[in-house]
Formats: structure tokens, sequence, C-alpha cells
């Protein structure tokens, strides 16, 4: 990368720096280090686009790397879904690695540092460590173990790893300062006693390391040449680098920590553990519910990776955290959509159309396009009958000078079809319109050339054969949270701002060409929005899931 090339953000230019001061270019590595305690959410995919990207632009690996070192919350489910996730969004991995994969190294380099007395064993309880802590305005004071012998250090730790103890008894500490102004330097804990199943390394370990003490040390073996996370990170970075000074050996490469701000998304929450109180206080149906802001939601519901991709591209690196308007998001979808998605006609509020001068019993087969953004335009043959469903909202009786649409006495173009014009309507006894009676200009087809056809008319709507048409169950979804930034205030449970209606389930009708429609596929559903298959589907009950209408509504429905 040059920065002839292009304007550099400051992770870029960190790395332009390292290469002139010397650091080969072969040299360089990045990860991406998910902890396997939930699903991935639309935080995470700015990440992976960053790291993943780098590697890209760079020329250089990127490994996975699980931080899985609490196995209390830890599954083999989420592991696989960070695959699935990380893939979907179209990135390669060099490594796949864990940082159980260390254990043994990260253990025998504890025992190192106890034997150099820069580790100690604590057997006070976790309150009483909490309050010789000390303060960020006042310092810490030591532990009553904190100049435990070496050799009683080792044996504690040695009976610690063999399962001698129970949980909380012990911890070991790194001997750094209890008077630092970083309160994470004050003797913070490198491992403690668990008694749990690791997904991976089953029962052989009772002891399992701290955070920061893994991720360096991880970091290092793997000789990642710059850790980026997030800004919450950045007090991290003093103990960082004194883990890495203990065991930094000069000949390899030394990883550097950097940090940068998160985007938050308007209207969601991030956290993993509100994320999984949505799932287990079933407000949402699961870690993939089409509302949710995880990845695997945002896969159901219809968005696309170039989109994601897209909106992580738009939004940048930043320093400072800010919050994104989802809207942004929600065009970088519909431009995505927009190339790739096929129009298809559905009704999702139908009213009755009866063509009163159409051959009774016939049928036809019009030529409709599937894409107007393709470059080579293909087509489809979709029916037309004499009975059909239109929008409800595409008829007034009685309209205004501005509506457009279909009218008695008026006529629009029926999408792919004929002219026709309002004649009548069939009530029921409580004076709703049943039926809506009209008559076809037959000379007037579409694509026939004929004087008819080219005529214009200042309307045109979209129609589905009742004959042929199929039955859809129709999702149609809204923001998960009326607020903003719903969990911004720490006084006011997050799940206040519940949008009630965020989910609303219908009946519609679409062309029959949707029938052998498959999981995941897009559409525009013309004139209404973009949608797509959802798992639920089958051949006998198709279901569509709304990802996002033709336009932004939402901001018109909050300045009102």
């Amino acid at each position: 990368m040059s920065t002839e090339e292009k304007s550099l953000n400051f992770i870029e230019q960190i790395i332009e720096d390292d290469l002139k001061n010397g650091l080969s270019a072969d040299k360089l590595r990045f990860r991406f280090p998910p902890e396997p305690n939930g699903y991935l959410h639309v935080g995470h995919a700015s990440a992976i686009c960053l790291n993943f990207g780098l590697g890209i632009d760079y020329n250089a690996p990127v490994n996975l790397r699980f931080d899985d070192t609490n196995p209390s919350k830890e599954e083999q489910e989420y592991v696989d879904a960070i695959k699935k996730d990380v893939e979907w969004l179209g990135f390669k991995w060099d490594k796949e690695c864990y940082a159980s994969d260390y254990f043994q190294q990260l253990y025998d380099w504890a025992v190192e540092l106890i034997k150099k007395d820069k580790a100690y064993v604590d057997s006070q309880t976790s309150e009483e460590m909490a309050i010789q802590k000390g303060t960020p305005t006042t310092p810490g004071t030591d532990s009553p173990y904190r100049n435990r012998s070496i050799e009683e250090n080792l044996d504690l730790f040695t009976r610690m790893k063999n399962g001698e103890f129970e949980k909380g008894t012990h911890v070991l500490r790194a001997k750094i300062s209890m008077g630092a102004n970083n309160m994470l330097m004050r003797d913070p804990i490198i491992y403690r006693i668990m008694h749990a199943h690791h997904h991976r390394t089953g029962n052989d370990w009772c002891i399992y390391p701290m955070y920061d003490w893994a991720h360096g040390e991880s970091d290092y073996l793997e000789q990642i040449s710059h850790s980026f996370c997030t800004l919450e990170f950045l007090p991290h970075r003093e103990l960082y680098d004194w883990f890495l000074n203990q065991i930094y050996d000069e000949t390899k490469v030394r990883p550097k920590q950097r940090e940068f701000a998160r985007r938050n998304l308007s209207h969601t929450v991030v956290s993993k553990r509100k994320l999984l109180q949505l799932v287990e206080e079933k407000h949402v149906t699961g870690w993939d519910d089409p509302r949710m802001s995880t990845i695997s939601g945002m896969r159901r519901r219809g968005i696309t990776a170039a989109a994601i991709r897209n909106f992580a591209k738009t939004i940048g690196i930043a320093k400072r955290t800010n919050l994104i308007d989802v809207s942004l998001l929600d065009f970088c979808i519909r431009e995505d959509l927009n190339k790739v998605a096929p129009r298809v006609m559905a009704v999702l509020n139908p009213i009755k159309l009866v063509i009163t001068n159409y051959p009774e019993g016939k049928e036809e087969w019009l030529q409709a396009e599937n894409n107007p953004e393709e470059e080579v335009m293909t087509y489809r043959e979709v029916p037309f009958s004499k009975e059909l469903y239109i929008e409800r909202e595409d008829f007034q009786e009685e309209a205004h000078k501005k509506f457009f649409r279909l009218t008695l006495g008026t006529e629009v173009r029926l999408k792919n079809a004929y002219i026709i014009k309002g004649e009548s309507v069939v009530k029921d006894a409580d004076g709703n319109i049943t039926e809506i009676h009209c008559t076809y200009d037959v000379d007037s087809k579409s694509g026939s050339g004929t004087e008819a056809s080219n005529r214009k008319v200042k309307g045109v709507i979209h129609w589905v054969s009742i004959a042929h048409a199929k039955e859809a169950e129709v999702r149609i979804y809204d923001r998960l949270f009326t607020h903003e930034s719903p969990d911004g205030n720490k006084d006011v449970d997050f799940k206040e701002f519940i949008n009630q209606n965020s989910l609303e389930v219908i009946t519609g009708y679409v062309e029959p060409s949707l029938q052998t429609a498959k999981e995941l596929d897009h559409f525009q559903f013309q004139r209404l929005g973009y949608f797509c298959v959802d798992r639920d589907s089958t051949a006998e009950k198709l279901v569509f899931n709304k990802t996002v209408g033709l336009r932004d509504t939402w901001a018109k429905v909050s300045e009102q």
C-alpha cells in the first residue's frame, strides 16, 4: 500500500510508519480474536472487515483466533457460528488458532514468572482483593501473601493446576506495583481456578489464564505484528507490553497493540450479555432473529455480505466513539440489493380486481424484466387472467388530484400488462369494498408496439393473477428498539425501549415464479421493498422476511 494510492486512516498510517522504520513487509500478520461465548454482531463485522481488509491490502496473513479462556461461557456452537459468519462475509483466514492451543506454554511462562519473583499466589477472597486494590485516586495496599517464598508459590501453583483447591481459594497474580496509576497494573490476576469442562481441552485443566495474560502472549506466539482492538482496551496496553517484556526474544516480531473506536449503531444493542438476555427472555426467537444486530440475524433478514462490507468501509475507522444512524446501513443494503435482487410482483394487502371485458377462462403469459440493472437483460413470464389481486392502497373510490393510482373513471397501467380503467366497486353489508371492476384496453399490451401500448398514463401498479398466485407468510420487521441509544442510560433498563411493533406477520400473494425460491434468495417486491426467503420456508408454505423498504420511512415517522 502507498500513501499516493489513497488517503490513509490512522491504523494504516501506523503500519506504514512501521514499514518505513524497518519492519519487513513479510512480517506483517494480523488477527481477529473473538471469544466463543455468543454470536458475532455488527460491531464485530466492522472489526472483521478491518483486520481481514488489512490482510488483503497488504497481502498479509490473518489468523482467526478464538479467545477460549473461560470454559463456563464457551460452546462449540459459538465457534461454528463465528467461522460461518467470517466466511459468509467473504474472508479467509490463514490459520485457525485457539488460546487453548497455548495453555501449556502459558502455564510454563507463568512458572517462570514465579521463579523470577514476578508472580505470586494470593489466597485472599475476591472481596478482600477489591478493597486492597485501592481506587483510581488512592494507591492499593500489598496483599498479605505478596511476599510468599518462591518455593511456596511454585508448590501452591502446581497444586492449583492439579485441582487440589476449590474455586476462589487461590489466584496467581503478577507482582508489578500496588501503587501504579493504572489500576490494571496493580498486581493483576493471571490465573484463576475453574473446575469447568473446556470445549477443546476437556477436563485437562483446573486453572485458566486471564484474558490479559493469554491475549498478548498468544499474539506473540503467532507472531502477530499488529494487534488492533477497541478503545476500552487502551488502559490494557501498558499491561500487554509488561507481559510481553517478560518473555520477548529480540529475534522475533514484537506485537504492537493499538486501539480504534467502536462505531455504535443506532436503535441496537451489541453487548453479548444483553443480546443473550433478549434470547433467553424470548423477546426474540433466537440469536438469528432478523431483528437482532447479530451477523446471523442480519443474514437471515436478507442483508448481504457486500452491504455489510460497504457499510464498514463507509463508516471507516476513528479514534473517537460515535453513534452511526442505522439508516446508513439501510442505504448500503438498498444500494447492493438494487444491483442484485430480481424484481418480482407480490401483493401484501390484497383486494380483488375483476377485468369485466377480459374473456372468461383466458390466461396469458407476459414477459417481465428481471432486473433493469443487469448488463444483459433477462426476462421471465408471469401469468395474467381476468381476476387479479392489487394492493388495497392502490385504489381509492374518491381520490384527490395527486393520487395517480386507480380510481373510478381513471386509467392506470398494470405493470407488464394492459391499461385499465376503473368502472365500479362491489361492497359488503358494512360498506367495505370487496371487489373493484374495471375494463381493459385490449390494444394496450406492454411491449406490443401498438399506438395504444405507447399511450401515457400517470400511474403504474403491480398485481398478481389470483388463479396463479402463491400464498406466502410475510414477516415485516421494524427496528427492535424505539430509542436511538437503548442502552445509553444506565438508570433505564434497555428493555424499556423494545419496540412492541417490531414484527408484523401478514399473508400475502406472490407470483408463481417464487414457488422454487431457496433460502436467502433476495427479491425486490416491486414498489414494496426488498425481501428474502426465510429458512422456515417450504414448498408448501413460502415465508419471506422484509429486509428493507425502498426508501427510508423511519425518519419521516420520527419527525412527526
